[in-house]
């Protein structure tokens, strides 16, 4: 059935496989041993993956790498479908998605030592943004790691994040850097902004 719906029995063997395996990378000849599917039909299929963006490629000792795209649309729903472990289900519904917002933004506030915090990318909807979260300040290293850890379990998927100091952060604003612009220059929320800076850059 679940052939039927996805095509083709090579496709929801890839499928299985990438989607059981997030972050993981794999090259052609490995991917056709892991799946017992013939070559031509898993370069077929990898083609299709690529152009709908289910996977990414990158090439790396003079191999082509592939694996899932943690930032597709629709990564969350197919990883429900073909993940041998369930994952929590975390868009099941606007409240649930308010809970663990909440969840987020607590565990972002108590870090301490931070000036500035800015959640965009996946954790905020509508985001365009390739950060999704960005830390400004002097955050304690293992509170750091366990935050990104508690985002990651209630997301289900790894997240892009970045710690930078605050003279840092200030001069590429100022510069306007383009890692920087694009992060607030879509839709993003700040639970932490003690100096106002966001705020007093909307007003320019």
């Amino acid at each position: 059935m679940i052939d039927a719906l996805f095509g083709s029995k090579t496709r929801v063997k890839l499928l299985h496989l990438f989607l059981n395996h997030p972050g993981q990378s794999f090259y052609v000849r490995e991917i056709t041993r892991l799946v017992d599917e013939q070559i031509n039909s898993v370069r077929r299929e990898l083609a299709n993956m690529l152009a709908v963006g289910v996977i990414t490629s990158d090439t790396a000792d003079n191999k082509l790498y592939y694996q899932v795209n943690q930032r597709y649309d629709y990564y969350l729903a197919l990883r429900s479908i073909f993940a041998d472990e369930p994952i929590d289900a975390v868009h099941e519904s606007r409240a649930a998605e308010d809970v663990l917002n909440k969840q987020y933004r607590d565990a972002i506030t108590e870090i301490g030592g931070l000036r500035l915090a800015i959640m965009a990318g996946v954790l905020v909807k509508g985001s365009s943004s390739p950060v999704d979260l960005l830390l400004v300040g002097k955050p304690s290293t293992s509170k750091v790691k366990a935050l990104i850890n508690l985002i990651e379990k209630g997301e289900g998927r790894e997240i892009n994040y970045s710690v930078l100091s605050y003279d840092d952060f200030y001069y590429r604003l100022s510069m306007r850097d383009r890692f920087i612009t694009e992060i607030i220059n879509t839709k993003y929320a700040a639970p932490i902004d003690q100096d106002n800076i966001l705020r007093r850059e909307q007003e320019k």
